[in-house]
């Protein structure tokens, strides 16, 4: 029974809800503010205060809009994952053929992350409250989704050899990942050039997937 006075929640209302936050100005401030300082800083550099003073509220603005660093920070990484995402999808789909596309999505990954190198740290290596780490590992699994789709392609095409899907594209991304903590680190000093770490990185994985032949790195 509902009680005199009370409503009960509504998906539309809910939805209206959700709709009202995403369409605050100061709530988009903040999140703009919070990816330029990540951009600029990595998460260690993005205070609160000096979230707040970028987007020109108090701290006290802030916390009315998210409960934490933590959370605001949970809503930046997921739309950078999304943006990422869109991007590689966008770039597997100019492709040609099973393998083609793999690489425009290897290729793409690697140049996105060395063209905005503190971001990409971020959002992959960098330590960060176990709330947003937990954002990070959503995100990494939808890529190594989004990989094993493609291998799957390949095999059913018979460009690729009959294996594991998953477990093959887990593989990948934990090289790729691993192949740019070095150029990617604020730390890392001086690397090798863009286009041989993107060649080398196309090489592995081709032959990681069992692709036949060879092929010249994408730009």
């Amino acid at each position: 029974m509902i009680r005199p006075g009370r409503r009960r929640a509504t998906p539309a209302g809910a939805q209206r809800r959700r709709r009202a936050r995403r369409d605050d100005p100061t709530r988009e401030r903040l999140l703009r503010a919070a990816r330029e300082l990540l951009e600029r800083g990595g998460y260690a550099g993005a205070s609160v205060a000096a979230i707040a003073e970028r987007a020109g509220v108090s701290a006290g603005a802030l916390y009315r809009h998210f409960p934490s660093k933590a959370e605001l920070f949970v809503e930046v990484f997921r739309a950078a994952a999304r943006g990422e995402l869109a991007a590689l999808q966008e770039a597997a789909a100019r492709a040609r053929g099973s393998v083609g596309r793999l690489e425009a999505v290897v290729a793409g990954y690697a140049r996105r992350a060395l063209h905005n190198r503190r971001l990409a740290w971020a959002l992959v290596h960098e330590p960060v409250d176990p709330l947003v780490d937990a954002e990070r590992l959503a995100y990494r699994r939808s890529y190594c989704r989004g990989m094993a789709a493609l291998l799957r392609e390949g095999i059913a095409a018979g460009e690729l050899p009959d294996e594991d899907p998953e477990l093959t594209a887990a593989a990948i991304v934990g090289a790729i990942a691993e192949t740019l903590v070095g150029p990617l680190s604020p730390l890392g000093g001086e690397t090798v050039p863009e286009d041989e770490i993107v060649a080398s990185l196309l090489r592995f994985c081709r032959r990681g997937v069992g692709a036949r032949g060879t092929r010249a790195a994408r730009r």
